[in-house]
């Protein structure tokens, strides 16, 4: 079954790619259609060897016809290859002094220019060296045929001879090969078309880049916003009228003394249920960003995480001034979360934090006297903070030999 799917597919491939084939055509129609789209740089090249004086002249069509030639060989290539070549981003149109000056001093222009002069020449070239295959491989393959039609005069050269044969045989193989030499021409006249006549691609993926890092660094500071909406709205709405629950459920335990025993109870139940629900949506609240964070800053919300934690913390902030809003949630939750791991894991005793801006730069230090041997790939939350500070373009080193210390420094950039 194999053998006959492998059979099926190699006449399949052979049928696509004989002399006659649309393959075989296509490309022969794409190589000697650069012929014509190549006379301004050979008027050119002309006029530089026959009259060296008047070259000006062949260059000067060149540059003129530049933008026009380059709409054809974009023509070119989508019709007869199926190709498209990007067209070059401009600001400006090309009609104005704005738009001429930004054409002349961008090097697509230039580029285009050279694929005109020295590709395209050559192109064409190539174009009529695979119409002088085919015209030799029609000729030497049909030699038997047409000499017999030419009135020789001796009858000696009628019929069969070596010659003929070795003509018959150079024939087949131009018919077979020029095709080939069709399509590796067109390859070629693509790949360079791609680099000089298109964008340029290091350009192009600089700018995609950039495009995504804007983009990217959008969504963030709408996350971010979207977070303090959510967190504004528990905290007016839900969380308000928990307490005015609370309150009025321990209004009426203290003030309704004669109600029977069950439902005492079932009060004093709802009161308990109400305060830990209150307690539970201001964790919620909190970790979804804490109001402390944006009225009075990173370091008043530090303070507040080193109060929470389970065991004693050293805090020691310096921020002469506020990083972007993003890079202190960032900051914060990465705060959080290291506290969390070592409470979790790292049997520590004590723990210090340090946070410092240098320049463009957050520098966060978490060092615990703990146990050490963290590792990311442990499942220990370290994966949490690479991503959450990676989604910022900042970096992170942890140092945990087993024993301890474990030291974890992350730099956050402020431009955010």
């Amino acid at each position: 079954m194999a053998l006959h799917g492998a059979l099926r597919r190699t006449s399949h491939w052979i049928v696509h790619h004989t002399p006659w084939s649309a393959w075989a055509w296509r490309n022969t129609a794409f190589t000697v259609a650069a012929v014509p789209l190549a006379l301004p740089a050979l008027a050119a090249f002309t006029y530089t060897v026959v009259a060296p004086g008047q070259a000006v002249v062949g260059l000067l069509a060149v540059l003129l016809l530049g933008p026009l030639l380059t709409l054809l060989q974009r023509s070119r290539f989508r019709a007869l290859l199926e190709l498209d070549v990007p067209a070059v981003a401009y600001t400006h149109r090309p009609y104005g002094p704005r738009g001429l000056l930004e054409r002349a001093r961008s090097e697509a222009t230039w580029r285009s220019y050279g694929y005109h002069l020295l590709v395209s020449p050559l192109a064409a070239a190539g174009g009529a060296v695979v119409v002088l295959a085919w015209a030799g491989a029609v000729v030497c393959t049909t030699v038997y045929g047409w000499t017999a039609l030419v009135p020789f005069q001796d009858d000696h050269t009628m019929g069969w001879t070596r010659e003929y044969d070795l003509l018959t045989g150079l024939g087949v193989l131009l018919l077979l090969g020029t095709p080939w030499l069709a399509a590796a021409l067109a390859r070629l006249d693509a790949f360079a078309a791609a680099t000089l006549l298109g964008p340029n691609r290091a350009k192009e993926l600089e700018r995609r880049v950039e495009d995504l890092a804007e983009s990217r660094a959008g969504v963030l500071d709408a996350a971010d916003l979207e977070r303090r909406r959510i967190e504004r709205d528990l905290h007016d709405g839900a969380q308000q009228r928990l307490v005015a629950l609370a309150m009025n459920l321990g209004i009426a335990r203290a003030t309704l003394t004669d109600l029977p025993p069950a439902a005492k109870a079932v009060i004093d139940e709802a009161h308990r249920e109400a305060k830990e629900a209150i307690e539970e949506l201001s964790n919620l609240v909190r970790g979804l960003h804490p109001a402390v964070l944006e009225d009075r800053g990173l370091d008043a919300a530090l303070s507040g995480i080193a109060a929470r934690a389970p065991l004693p913390v050293a805090l020691d902030v310096d921020l002469p001034e506020r990083p972007g809003p993003t890079v202190e949630a960032v900051a914060y939750f990465v705060v959080s979360e290291a506290l969390a791991n070592v409470s979790k894991h790292a049997r520590a005793s004590r723990c210090r934090v340090e946070a410092r801006r240098d320049g463009n730069l957050l520098r966060i230090t978490v060092t615990d006297d703990g146990v050490g041997g963290a590792d990311p790939a442990g499942g220990t939350g370290l994966t949490g903070l690479r991503k959450r500070v990676g989604s910022v373009d900042g970096t992170i080193k942890i140092h945990s030999p087993l024993g301890g210390p474990t030291v974890v420094s992350v730099e956050l950039p402020c431009g955010l």
